[in-house]
């Protein structure tokens, strides 16, 4: 049996410059700061959360 774990792939889209501070707290906690970075997140119910909160500002690949 192998412990491969399902992730989700986030790519930052659009800017947190005049958003509300959670969504760019969100962002951070996400590991996303910078216009077009990636990041490879396991995927679980509080990263799954974290993304619907910041959705318009994302893109899941």
């Amino acid at each position: 049996m192998s412990d491969t774990k399902a992730t989700v792939k986030v790519t930052q889209v659009g800017s947190p410059i005049g958003r509300k501070p959670g969504q760019r707290e969100t962002l951070i906690g996400l590991g996303l700061n910078k216009m077009n970075r990636t990041r490879e997140l396991e995927d679980t119910p509080a990263v799954r959360g974290m993304i619907r909160k910041v959705a318009h500002l994302i893109k899941v690949g």
